[in-house]
């Protein structure tokens, strides 16, 4: 499909995405609801994570955590507990700061303008975007992997290292303004066919970074740091890293930079999560 978008252009791209998501709608439980926090949880879990990784935690989530004053109210540890499995633990304490901001600053309700989610912990252009869009149905212009690769895909089918700031005026031209709630998820049910049934169109993207393997990683060790003390809320650090089972010379500067970014407590010897 040319960049030149004329009308009629625009209106032939919009008639195949929704034909699309007409026949092939992939049905999720945030997509159901109204709820600024349902929206934000969803939307933080799903960051660098796979929608169906998100699927097994979200309810559980919900209904552990109802609520904004919930989720400020718990000990970070029964927090982790549930998002156990989900990966990048940052989130889960940007996603209490979160929460405490909208409580204490913003009297219970969440902010529904992009710019002032954007000063949220843990919330990007990307983040604070999809949650105006799916939270208060507004026709704010966002890229996140999936968009992109419909787009990569329709107006650039033989270029390269292919930049978001390309990609950006043609979603804005090619919003549908009026519902951009149902064209946003049609358009991300478009891309993740894309990923599914096509060359991934992602790996022509300037910003295409493949994930290192999780196995070996620090990501694994901070992973098994943590799901350890969820299973023995304090131990001395000589004990947690042979719990651990990693060469202590990577778990220690790990666990120090666990403790710097708020997730551990260390008193003397004994290392904890944080209340």
């Amino acid at each position: 499909m040319n960049q030149t978008l004329m009308p009629e252009s625009i209106d032939k791209f919009r008639q195949i995405i929704y034909q699309h998501y007409a026949e092939h709608r992939r049905e999720m439980p945030w997509r159901v609801s109204r709820d600024p926090y349902h929206i934000l949880v969803s939307e933080i879990m799903l960051q660098q994570t796979q929608v169906g990784r998100v699927l097994a935690k979200y309810e559980l989530f919900i209904s552990t955590f109802p609520d904004f004053d919930s989720v400020c109210k718990a000990p970070l540890q029964e927090i982790l507990g549930v998002w156990q499995g989900l990966g990048y633990n940052r989130r889960a304490i940007a996603l209490q700061k979160i929460c405490r901001l909208v409580v204490t600053e913003y009297g219970g309700v969440l902010p529904s303008s992009a710019e002032t989610l954007q000063t949220f912990p843990g919330i990007g252009p990307a983040t604070a975007g999809a949650i105006c869009a799916f939270a208060f149905n507004q026709p704010t212009v966002f890229i996140e992997t999936n968009i992109r690769r419909v787009f990569i895909h329709f107006f650039f089918p033989n270029k390269k290292r292919i930049k978001d700031k390309e990609i950006l005026p043609l979603v804005e031209r090619t919003l549908d303004t009026g519902s951009p709630r149902r064209w946003y998820h049609a358009l991300m049910d478009y891309g993740a066919m894309l990923k599914n049934e096509k060359h991934n169109p992602n790996r022509r993207s300037a910003h295409y970074n493949r994930q290192a393997p999780f196995q070996g990683s620090n990501r694994e060790i901070r992973g098994l740091i943590l799901k350890t003390l969820l299973g023995k809320p304090e131990l001395p650090e000589g004990e947690l890293i042979r719990a651990v089972g990693k060469n202590p010379k990577r778990v220690r500067p790990i666990i120090a930079q666990l403790t710097k970014e708020g997730f551990l407590v260390r008193k003397g010897d004994l290392i904890r999560i944080s209340a």
